[in-house]
């Protein structure tokens, strides 16, 4: 059993595949060539399922961390009782200066350098891969410069300048590095179809680290121009956005890693290596913030390749799809492993892909809003993009007094809830403002009429006299944070009584001892709505949505307040998973997860306006 605070986990990407790298200096956790790929090292979800790592003989050393400035390398210090070692680690992002293309020519390579910094380190070298999840023990040959691993349809070239002993599976070795010193390791990975690699000499990997660290910093300071407050933060989650960003389509994972859980123990586990229309959507937005996207054109193209034909017909837009644009996500379970502390089952694909989610076209249009700059019209792909969000309009408008299983992905009965209609009245209102672009004014008119209908019903409908707040859904006594982003979106100004009577009902009765905020909490004795046992944390987004409210509403000390509450979370390099426990402030949930980065971004975003709109109107120039 996997025990590893989630928190003590570092991301290394590619912008292909994703590793988790352990405060003691173990890679946990690697999927190659894809993110949704089964793991070559597991042990995240089973002491059994591989790891590969490198730490101070003896274990006994004062840890430190940092990824590199501007970049998605990180640097983990080991201090021991007779010396100082640093250790570089990377997944190489390839050669190329081009800043638009970051990891456009990845290699499949992890990079680790050891460096003596003072007096003498004795280095310890485990390299167990058990490919496929865990099942495959591959054979172990050593050979000039390392050793390479077979098993299943993998092969891993393992690069080691010290003498390698194996034992079945498993390769170990010692390297004694004294002050000034520096050892250089990597493994490349390729599959059974593709030429027989060979370990990379110690030039060659050093070459491709120092490439990775200058690509990423490329990008940094091409795209991050974003001079709020919490500057740093932010563009640290734009990057982790971008790293949970598949390079060859734009599609954005909702997370790294799968059947991380919700509960210690309990039943809530998800495989996130997919692409949500939703998250994907927002993923764009919070960049357009934290790091001017290029990937616009990209990831809509993306989508109307991937929906080939859904929305055009009058289907339903599937509410997620494989980073290749693959459609059928059929959910399994993973017997063989126990899962993080005993969750189980460890679950890979998501039955959710089958779902009705009507929120997902108000997602689509308002990032497409929100990135008109970027969508030229006369690039290429611009038919494809504009006939697909003229289409999803369409299909907003027409389906939206349906009911579906909402945001939170409820796998009990359909219901109409609030924040589903919200977002398809935001796909028509967006839409309409984007007419010219669309070239679709001739469905203005219907669209405006549809938008004012949902409007009426939210209204009349999606407000509890009992709650005095909206609620989660029609007819409900439920709250529900999403609610939170009815003035974010622009529905009503927050000023308006009925939302800050909601954002006073979500801070009063939707929060825990810490002030963090919950999805929803059903009424005293009722079943969850999700139909599975235990509870589950409190959610970063929802507490980030909190701040941004606030914000909007004009209590910026509040929001700052609420804002600072959920970046005490952060761990010691600056990521956040999805959810924290409430009785003990662990991070629980996948990770890192883009909706916590997501949620930061814009909360911050959101209160450096709110200041700004302050400082403007207390300047005598404001008069």
């Amino acid at each position: 059993m996997s025990s590893t605070p989630i928190a003590d986990h570092a991301l290394l990407s590619d912008r292909h595949g994703a590793a988790l790298v352990t405060r003691a200096g173990s890679v946990d956790w690697l999927c190659l060539p894809r993110f949704d790929s089964p793991s070559l090292f597991g042990r995240l979800l089973d002491d059994t399922a591989g790891h590969f790592h490198l730490r101070p003989a003896g274990g006994d050393a004062e840890v430190t961390r940092r990824y590199l400035d501007e970049t998605m390398v990180l640097q983990t210090t080991f201090r021991t009782g007779d010396g100082t070692v640093a250790l570089t680690d990377a997944l190489a992002t390839g050669a190329g200066a081009d800043p638009h293309a970051l990891g456009a020519g990845a290699p499949r390579l992890l990079v680790r350098v050891l460096e003596c910094t003072a007096g003498t380190v004795d280095v310890e070298v485990e390299f167990a891969p058990r490919p496929e999840y865990g099942l495959v023990h591959p054979l172990i040959t050593v050979v000039p410069g390392g050793a390479v691993a077979r098993g299943g349809c993998d092969v891993l070239a393992l690069s080691c300048p010290a003498a390698l002993t194996v034992c079945g599976p498993t390769a170990t070795a010692r390297i004694m590095l004294r002050a000034g010193e520096r050892a250089t390791l990597g493994m490349l990975h390729r599959t059974t179809s593709e030429p027989f690699p060979a370990p990379l000499p110690a030039a060659e990997l050093d070459a491709a680290l120092t490439e990775t660290v200058d690509a990423w910093r490329a990008w940094s300071r091409l795209h991050q121009n974003y001079q709020g407050p919490w500057r740093e933060l932010v563009h640290h989650s734009g990057r982790v956005l971008q790293a949970l960003s598949y390079q060859p389509t734009g599609a954005v994972v909702a997370a790294a890693t799968t059947s991380l859980p919700e509960e210690a123990g309990g039943e809530r586990n998800w495989d996130y290596r997919f692409a949500w229309v939703r998250d994907a959507s927002f993923t764009l937005e919070a960049l357009w913030v934290a790091a001017c996207p290029d990937e616009a054109y990209q990831f809509f193209d993306y989508l109307a390749a991937s929906s080939a034909g859904q929305v055009h017909s009058g289907a339903d837009l599937q509410i997620m799809f494989g980073i290749g644009g693959e459609h059928d996500l059929s959910e399994r379970e993973l017997g063989h492993l126990d899962g993080w502390r005993a969750s189980r089952p460890v679950r890979v694909g998501n039955g959710a892909w089958s779902q009705r989610q009507i929120d997902v076209y108000g997602e689509l249009l308002g990032s497409a809003y929100r990135l008109v700059e970027q969508l030229n019209p006369d690039h290429p792909g611009a038919t494809a993009w504009r006939e697909f969000l003229t289409a999803c309009a369409d299909t907003a408008a027409r389906r939206w007094r349906e009911t579906d299983q909402g945001i939170w992905e409820l796998r009990g009965q359909p219901r109409h809830f609030v924040y589903s209609k919200l977002m398809c009245w935001v796909a028509l209102d967006r839409a309409i403002r984007l007419a010219d672009t669309l070239r679709a004014g001739d469905r203005v008119e219907r669209w405006r009429a549809a938008a004012q209908e949902i409007r009426e019903a939210i209204l009349t409908q999606g407000w509890g006299d009992t709650a005095k707040s909206f609620t989660q859904a029609f007819g409900s006594p439920d709250l529900d944070a999403s609610n939170l982003m009815i003035p974010c979106v622009g529905f009503l100004p927050a000023e308006d009584p009925r939302v800050l009577a909601t954002i006073d009902a979500v801070e009063q009765r939707l929060t825990d001892d810490r002030g963090l905020v919950y999805r929803y909490r059903t009424v005293s004795g009722a079943p969850s709505p999700d139909g599975l046992a235990g509870e589950e944390g409190t959610f970063l987004l929802c507490t980030f949505w909190l701040a941004h409210a606030l914000a909007l509403a004009g209590r910026v000390g509040r929001a700052r307040e609420v804002f600072e509450r959920a970046i005490r979370h952060v761990n010691d390099v600056g990521l956040l998973a999805e959810e924290v426990d409430p009785a003990g402030g662990e991070l629980l949930g996948n990770f890192p997860q883009a909706f916590s980065h997501i949620g930061l971004i814009n909360a911050a975003w959101a209160i450096a306006e709110a200041q700004r709109r302050r400082g403007s109107a207390l300047s005598p120039a404001a008069g």
